[in-house]
C-alpha cells in the first residue's frame, strides 16, 4: 500500500513524493511512500507503520484512490498496491529508510508532477490522482 501525502486532505495543492534508493532497477526513481502489509495486519495499519518507519511521520488517512480492480493498482504480475490520500499530522517528513530525497510537487502543475522519473507502475496512479484532484468528488 502507498500514501498520496498531500498538504491538505480538504484542498490538496501539493503532493509529497519520494525517490528510491533500492532495488537497483528503481534507484533514483520517484514513488509513493508506503510498503508491504505484514501477516494479520490491516492495510491502513500497515500504511501508518510504514510511513512512521520510512518518513518519521504520523498521518491522517483520507479517501482511497480507487483503481479498476478490488486488489488495487497493478504493480506487476504478482502484486498490486492500494493508495490512500494522507495528510501529515505529526512530524516533518524525512527520508529515513528506502529513499534519499523527498520533494513536494504542485498538483496544479501536472507537467511538474508527471515530469519526474516515476517507477513505471506508479505512473498510472499519478495520472489518476491528478485527475481526481482536478475534478473533486
Amino acid at each position: 500500500m502507498g500514501a498520496a501525502i498531500v498538504d491538505s486532505l480538504e484542498a490538496p495543492g501539493s503532493l509529497l513524493v519520494a525517490r528510491r534508493t533500492a532495488p537497483p532497477q528503481f534507484a533514483g526513481m520517484w514513488e509513493f511512500p508506503g510498503g508491504k502489509v505484514e501477516a494479520n495486519e490491516a492495510p491502513e495499519s500497515a500504511l501508518h507503520r510504514e510511513l512512521a518507519e520510512e518518513l518519521g511521520v504520523e498521518v491522517q488517512l483520507g479517501a482511497e484512490l480507487e483503481s479498476d480492480t478490488t486488489a488495487g493498482w497493478p504493480l506487476n504480475e504478482r502484486a498490486s498496491m492500494r493508495v490512500w490520500f494522507a495528510e501529515v499530522t505529526v512530524g516533518e517528513p524525512a527520508p529515513l529508510e528506502d529513499h534519499d530525497e523527498l520533494r513536494w510537487v504542485s498538483l496544479s502543475d501536472p507537467e511538474e508532477t508527471l515530469g519526474l522519473g516515476w517507477i513505471p507502475a506508479d505512473l498510472p496512479i499519478v495520472q489518476a490522482l491528478l485527475q481526481r484532484v482536478s475534478t473533486p468528488a
